[in-house]
């Protein structure tokens, strides 16, 4: 019995530490059919993070915006959260649609399509509406107060209401810079 308990007891304690690592990062997806069939489910906004391996800028992005409590937060609730290596060499088939490197491009065609106006830089983020309509690239780093008014423009619903440039404006940013909550 006193073997059971302890047992139970480490079980408990290894779930309560792998819960609380998970509420402690972005749940990033990296797998595109699983992006879909979530939308299936409950339709979200995505977050689209677009990196390279190179990129120093998308690293400090990961170590330090993307590691506040405050982002995590916000992200995992009001996001689907897509990590997407721009350079990846793989084929992807996103929206019925199949996507491939582009040696001329040096990146994955659905990178490129994104992005818009074809040039590539890095990071970019990219936030879409629910079913993925209307993609919005975002070009640079994002600190965490650059971050949270982006993303709770789109995620609160305000463009519905007030033009991006007026948000931008009258924004005050509240979430905790210091890594706190």
């Amino acid at each position: 019995m006193k073997r059971l308990s302890i047992f139970l007891f480490s079980l408990l304690m290894g779930s309560n530490a792998i819960f609380a690592q998970s509420k402690n990062e972005i749940h990033w997806i990296t797998d595109f059919n699983e992006l879909q069939a979530k939308m299936q489910q409950e339709p979200k906004k995505v977050y689209v993070d677009m990196y390279t391996d190179w990129c120093a800028w998308c690293k400090k992005m990961d170590a330090s915006t993307f590691t506040n409590p405050s982002v995590i937060n916000y992200m995992n609730t009001n996001y689907y959260c897509v990590k997407f290596n721009a350079e990846r060499q793989d084929k992807i088939i996103f929206q019925g649609k199949e996507y491939h490197f582009d040696p001329q491009l040096k990146a994955n065609t659905l990178a490129a399509e994104w992005v818009k106006d074809g040039s590539m830089m890095y990071p970019t983020a990219v936030i879409m509406l629910e079913n993925f309509q209307n993609p919005v690239p975002l070009k640079g780093y994002l600190d965490v107060n650059q971050l949270e008014t982006v993303v709770t423009y789109y995620g609160d619903n305000m463009y519905k209401h007030q033009n991006g440039a007026d948000y931008q404006k009258t924004y005050k940013p509240n979430w905790d810079k210091s890594g706190h909550n």
